[in-house]
């Protein structure tokens, strides 16, 4: 569930938001509410181009069948 991605070691909010039992927009709400607490590099979104590598790595559902319709959130160590 760790990739490395522009150099650093991140996790996909999908796979953090699995970890802590949580819901994946509760998380990312959890976060952007509370950004102030948290480093600057401690998250980022991928580009398309990122994800598109990234999901043909693994199986992801089509946008239209119900998938993501944007990039996710990556967070580092």
């Amino acid at each position: 569930m760790i990739y490395e991605i522009r150099g650093q070691k991140v996790m996909i909010d999908t796979d953090l938001a699995n970890l802590y039992d949580v819901e994946l927009r509760s998380l990312n709400q959890a976060v952007k509410r509370n950004i102030g607490r948290f480093p600057s590099d401690f998250m980022f979104q991928l580009t398309q181009v990122e994800w598109n590598s990234l999901r043909s790595q693994f199986v992801i559902s089509k946008n239209n069948r119900g998938g993501r319709r944007y990039a996710p959130f990556v967070f580092t160590e």
